[in-house]
């Protein structure tokens, strides 16, 4: 696939076949996505798979966690404010998503079920947790590890494999790492949910709007 093609058409998948993803496949996808550019080549990343009996386990947690109403303390917090622009577009795309599935704006058990799929990862087969060092140069170490994040999904969507980055995936921190070996020097930064897209779902298939070079760009010549 031409790198163009890749990068426009992949997209965020939010319904998964019930298949798994041969390790083989997983490794070739990572083998991919560690000739990734990182800051002095420092290749800050660290990454940890979950699949199979773990992943369940992860699913579980995360879906308990939420019902409870368990505050989230994710190693790399949220904004809490969101410049308006950034807000529009964000509350536009949830629009986006709750339509494609038919929930209405007043269908609050429409919402509150797929709020569950989304913190059981949409029930992907593949969950990766990308983290970084846990220490106070971060800022070089998350434009990085973004970097690498974005490596896996196109290498994924090069492969037949559809991807979705998730915060929702990491706001537990604690109680992943009693799941995951992911070291306590190491800070959770996200999710990537990987599988085979459902290409029947709607959910996968709805246009996605992007801003305008104008809204961005500045040419200075």
């Amino acid at each position: 696939m031409e790198v163009s093609a890749a990068i426009r058409q992949r997209r965020s998948i939010r319904k998964f076949q019930p298949q798994d993803v041969p390790r083989s496949v997983l490794t070739e996808i990572l083998e991919d996505a560690r000739w990734s550019p990182s800051w002095g080549n420092t290749q800050p990343w660290s990454l940890c798979v979950l699949t199979g009996k773990t992943l369940a386990r992860f699913k579980e947690m995360n879906l308990q966690q939420t019902l409870a109403g368990e505050p989230t303390a994710s190693d790399v917090p949220m904004l809490e404010k969101w410049p308006d622009a950034m807000k529009a577009r964000y509350g536009d795309l949830g629009k986006l998503v709750l339509s494609a599935q038919g929930i209405a704006r007043d269908d609050k058990a429409g919402r509150e079920q797929y709020y569950k799929e989304m913190v059981r990862i949409f029930d992907a087969p593949c969950l990766i947790l990308a983290c970084i060092a846990r220490d106070n140069r971060v800022e070089y170490q998350m434009l990085d590890v973004g970097i690498l994040a974005q490596s896996i999904c196109l290498a994924a969507w090069d492969r037949g494999l559809g991807t979705c980055l998730l915060a929702a995936a990491a706001r537990y921190p604690a109680e992943i790492r009693k799941i995951a070996a992911v070291p306590d020097d190491q800070k959770i930064v996200v999710g990537i949910a990987l599988g085979y897209p459902d290409p029947a779902s709607p959910i996968n298939t709805f246009a996605r709007p992007r801003a305008s070079l104008d809204e961005f760009v500045r040419w200075m010549d």
